[in-house]
């Protein structure tokens, strides 16, 4: 990938950077370049309409596909179909760097650009919930914002069908408070 401007992700110790092309079909596709640190990742999600593939250029990092954790090495691919539940994270001692091709593109990026602006501000905790209550409605606002695009899957969220019903009223008053979906990113 060429130069590009690199997002830093503290919290979850990783980096990104962002590309938008097109598939040898003319499909848009986005390109995530990843370096994940020692004992960085990000917590399982779902991602209902959203196929990502992982090609790993350095490094061991563990996907998880499923209910299954894998390990790959440099040069192989996992591929996450739209609506699977999965996380990775870099186990190992050196940084593992990936490229992932996300179809659709979606909201992705932004989201990704909008929760590292949260870890940079100490809004987040390593599992991405708030680290006070009052960031609660921020959080929301972002998760809301997103809907489509990203199901939060692991404990002590609420089960889908009941973020389907909080994250809404919760993001209505952050709303009134004045956050905005990218707030973090502004302030």
């Amino acid at each position: 990938m060429s130069e590009q401007r690199v997002v830093e992700d503290p919290v979850l110790r990783q980096r990104f950077s962002f590309q938008r092309t097109s598939g040898e079909d003319g499909e848009e596709v986005l390109l995530v370049e990843i370096w994940v640190d020692p004992g960085g990742g990000v917590t399982p999600h779902i991602h209902p309409a959203i196929e990502e593939r992982f090609k790993v250029l350095a490094g061991r990092p563990s996907f998880l596909a499923g209910r299954r954790w894998q390990t790959a090495s440099p040069g192989e691919t996992v591929m996450v179909p739209a609506g699977v539940r999965h996380a990775y994270r870099n186990r190992g001692e050196e940084v593992a760097h990936v490229a992932c091709e996300v179809r659709p593109p979606s909201s992705l990026q932004e989201f990704l650009e909008q929760a590292a602006a949260l870890s940079r501000a100490g809004k987040i905790t390593r599992h991405g919930l708030p680290t006070r209550p009052g960031v609660l409605l921020e959080a929301a606002v972002m998760a809301e914002r997103h809907r489509d695009m990203v199901v939060l899957g692991f404990p002590p969220m609420p089960p889908p069908f009941l973020q389907r019903l909080i994250f809404p009223a919760l993001a209505r008053a952050g709303r009134r408070r004045g956050y905005g979906a990218g707030h973090a990113a502004e302030n």
